[in-house]
This record gives C-alpha cells, sequence and structure tokens, in this order.
C-alpha cells in the first residue's frame, strides 16, 4: 500500500510505502493470526518495558540514519533508553509558530487530511465511513460539529512526537477510550476503521479565537502509552502530551465556519494526498 506526500516546503511529491511487516500482519492469513496477538495490549505492555530499556539504546543510531532524522533540530546528549530518544525534546527555536490570533496552526509534525463532517456527522478517512458519535461515544458533542472540519495529522517515526495546544483556553473536559492498537498506516486503514478502533483520548478545548474545539490523540501499533499532561489553562503553542515509539495520530474538530484551511492543503487533500507540516506553521486562518 502506498501513500502520496507532499513536502510543502520544497513542494516535492513523494511516496510512502507500508513497510514489510505491516503489509504481512495485515494482507495475509498468517499476518491475521500474529496481527490477532499483536494488539493485545500485554504486547504493547512488553514492547514498552523493552523500549523504556538500557539495552534498546543500540537501536538508535541505525534508527536515525534509516529514518534521516536532522539530529541538529535536538540538544546533545546521551540517551537512556530508545523511548527517552523518541520522546526527546526539539530546541525551542526550531519550531516557531505564528501569535496572531486569527492563525490557524499545526499542533504536530505530521502529514495532514483535511476532511469535511456532513449533516449526519459523518466523514470519510481513507476510504473509511466513521461518525463522530463512534469517535467520540458521545451523541449529543458529536451533534454540535455537523457541517464542521477534522484535521487528520498523522504522525510517522521519524516525526517528532511531541504535539501542542492549537490556542489560548481552557480544558473543558477529558475523556480516554480503551481500544486495540493498530498500526496508523496507509494499509491498516483498508482493512479496520482505525479511529474507532483504537485506543484513543480526546479533550474538548474552550478556545480564546476558534471556539469549542476537540483536539484527539490515537495510539497505534506497539505505542504503549499517550501521555497527556493535567492541564487546565494553556497557551497557543504549549506542549499538551506526546507519544511513546511508533506512528501515532492526532485529530483536530471544528465547528462549522470557523476555520479556512490553506488552500494548498486542501487541495492536496481533495486527491487523498497528504501534506506534510510541522509543528506551529501556519495551516489555515480564522473565518
Amino acid at each position: 500500500m502506498k501513500t502520496q506526500i507532499v513536502n510543502r516546503k520544497d513542494k516535492e511529491k513523494y511516496t510512502e510505502k507500508s513497510p514489510l511487516p505491516a503489509t504481512i500482519l495485515y494482507k495475509t492469513i498468517i499476518g491475521g493470526v500474529v496481527l490477532a496477538f499483536a494488539t493485545r495490549k500485554t504486547v504493547s505492555k512488553v514492547s514498552s518495558i523493552y523500549m523504556n530499556s538500557k539495552s534498546s539504546v543500540k537501536r538508535i543510531d541505525k534508527f536515525i540514519k534509516k529514518n534521516k532524522i536532522n539530529m541538529d533540530d535536538y540538544p546533545k546528549r546521551e540517551y537512556l533508553s530508545f523511548n527517552d530518544f523518541f520522546t526527546r525534546k526539539i530546541l525551542k527555536n526550531k519550531r516557531p509558530f505564528s501569535k496572531k490570533q486569527n492563525d490557524l496552526i499545526s499542533v504536530a509534525d505530521s502529514k495532514l487530511l483535511v476532511y469535511e463532517i456532513n449533516d449526519k456527522t459523518e466523514m470519510i478517512i481513507k476510504n473509511k465511513k466513521y461518525t463522530l458519535k463512534e469517535l467520540l461515544r458521545d451523541k449529543n458533542l458529536a451533534g454540535e460539529y455537523k457541517g464542521g472540519l477534522c484535521l487528520v495529522f498523522r504522525l510517522t517515526v521519524d516525526d517528532y512526537h511531541r504535539y501542542s495546544f492549537v490556542d489560548d483556553g481552557n480544558v473543558i473536559k477529558s475523556k480516554k477510550i480503551n481500544g486495540i492498537l493498530h498500526t496508523v498506516g496507509p494499509i491498516a486503514f483498508r482493512r479496520y476503521k482505525v479511529f474507532k478502533e483504537n485506543q484513543r483520548e480526546y479533550s474538548v478545548l474552550n478556545t480564546k479565537n476558534f471556539g469549542k474545539v476537540i483536539q484527539m490523540e490515537v495510539g497505534a501499533l506497539m505505542v504503549g502509552k499517550i501521555v497527556n499532561y493535567n492541564i487546565e489553562k494553556f497557551h497557543r503553542g504549549d506542549e499538551k502530551g506526546y507519544f511513546l515509539f511508533g506512528g501515532s495520530t492526532v485529530v483536530l474538530i471544528f465547528k462549522k465556519d470557523i476555520v479556512e484551511i490553506d488552500e494548498d492543503i486542501l487541495k492536496n487533500s481533495s486527491v487523498g494526498i497528504e501534506t506534510k507540516v510541522k509543528l506551529g506553521e501556519t495551516i489555515g486562518k480564522k473565518k
């Protein structure tokens, strides 16, 4: 399975292939048996123990080279484990963000797709139909976002795995939903309603410039934990939390006629092409 991505910085288009292990897991009978075992939480916990161990440090250099990670963006230091490396903090000046009230910023380094939410609170994500009621498990809350927009920020292993708040504001409520852990790679979307099935957490945010916004974090295969801070009040660009090892996703949901997404991102999304964006980058405006 391939997915097309446009690097917004240089306008170059490239193709991301699903890794061979994921292809085997999701497209073969034997893989299906392995997948049933791999998506159990106990397996994810065992993996988490290893990723937090000192012995996992030996994976770091190879990982950096394979994924072409620019380590000039990060402080020079020794890491105690692979997860210590994976959750590293970036140098502050490497992810600047606009402080203009009308600017909508990206909440993560990611590959971004934008979807419309229809009047039945349904949307098509990677050829799968989702309802907000399924995602949120809250019919009344879902109903508030008829005709709105859903922004899906898909993080891959080469991305910075910390994410931020989109604006100034306060948390109205938060909810954790237990699930199983599928990869958030393109191949998984073909077989499963990943966002509906995966472990996820979401916060309902009262924001200064964009009204009532939902921010959701979705776990993925071999990710043992989504780490969100216990924050009540926040400012634009403040760190909201981070993911442990694996690909992961952040979802932003806006009400109708609140934001206007940049034309290049909308054009790419309309034909299923993801746009590569950086944390803090301006991706739209307040309507």
